[in-house]
């Protein structure tokens, strides 16, 4: 499968804007990014940052949470077109639900790994 950054930067963004808007503006201070080469193994995306869930009120200018998604990764394991986007956005979402504090074993139960 091959896709132009700019067209897979666009399913994120899609991804991102299908999200109820309530969520959309219950993140705080998270970029997202897109990673051509992707690192090594099966990572499909990666939350880097402190969840809402353990921001206490020394949370002050911190620099943003960081969500990757992995460009090469999802790629590499898509076949047709349509896989790519239901990864995408799939990955966004469990990258989105880290920021909100949701664990991978409780991604796990609800079918979001």
């Amino acid at each position: 499968m091959e896709l132009s950054t700019d067209e897979f930067e666009t399913l994120v963004a899609d991804a991102l804007d299908s999200l109820p808007p309530e969520l959309g503006r219950a993140m705080e201070n998270v970029a997202v990014y897109v990673d051509d080469t992707s690192p090594p193994g099966r990572l499909l995306g990666l939350y880097e940052g402190i969840p809402l869930t353990s921001r206490g009120t020394s949370y002050a200018a911190a620099m943003p949470d960081r969500i990757t998604i992995f460009k090469a990764t999802i790629l590499r394991h898509a076949h047709t077109h349509a896989d790519v986007v239901a990864t995408v956005r799939k990955t966004v979402i469990h990258e989105i639900a880290h920021h909100f504090g949701i664990s991978d074993p409780r991604l796990d139960e609800l079918g979001w790994s």
